[in-house]
């Protein structure tokens, strides 16, 4: 992983990065987006505020950094050898990730907060761009091996798996079956229609 990724560019940048975003994120988990501050992240994390600032300038800034930079929310996609296996892995990660503290909480912190916030907005954009990216090598395999329609809307696809498991875990706060995610992907694979 690049020192890019993680917020520390490199023509420098903050020493102790992760320590900045394990509190930026423990702290968003702890009091959701209005309770979180430079200043509580500052001392949580023992770096002074001005060196925060001077990468920054927001928390809004900040909060997209830590969410694409921080190892917790670290991702590397799956390769299971088939496409339908590894949507499956990419669909537990997300119902772990709802259904895990902290992740919960961070994960409905900031999603709750977006529509209040243009500038967070634009950083969660960004965090999904990213995931987008890193979860390409599953849709480039699943080519190369005929499972997948060269003119398949790839991001489509992850919103319908990842949309199934918000609306069942966040909004309805439901359970989730035993086999929810290979249901989820056998319907969103193979549709709902009867075959004749």
């Amino acid at each position: 992983m690049s020192e890019e990724r993680h917020g520390t560019r490199r023509s420098g940048g903050p020493r102790k990065a992760q320590e900045i975003f394990d509190a930026t994120l423990d702290l968003l988990a702890e009091k959701g987006y209005e309770g979180l501050t430079i200043e509580g992240v500052a001392q949580r994390s023992g770096v002074n505020k001005t060196t925060i600032y001077r990468w920054w300038p927001s928390k809004g800034a900040l909060l997209g950094a830590a969410l694409i930079g921080a190892r917790q929310l670290d991702f590397t996609p799956p390769d299971t050898g088939s496409l339908a296996g590894d949507l499956e892995a990419l669909l537990r990660t997300v119902v772990t990730l709802l259904t895990t503290r902290p992740s919960s909480d961070i994960a409905v912190s900031v999603l709750g907060a977006a529509p209040q916030s243009p500038e967070l907005a634009v950083h969660i954009r960004e965090f999904f761009a990213d995931r987008i990216t890193l979860e390409q090598p599953v849709f480039d395999r699943a080519l190369a091996r005929g499972e997948l329609a060269a003119d398949t809307d790839t991001m489509l696809l992850v919103d319908l798996l990842a949309g199934a498991a918000w609306v069942r875990v966040v909004l309805r706060q439901l359970p989730l079956d035993k086999d929810f995610v290979s249901r989820a992907v056998g319907t969103v694979l193979n549709g709902a229609l009867a075959r004749t």
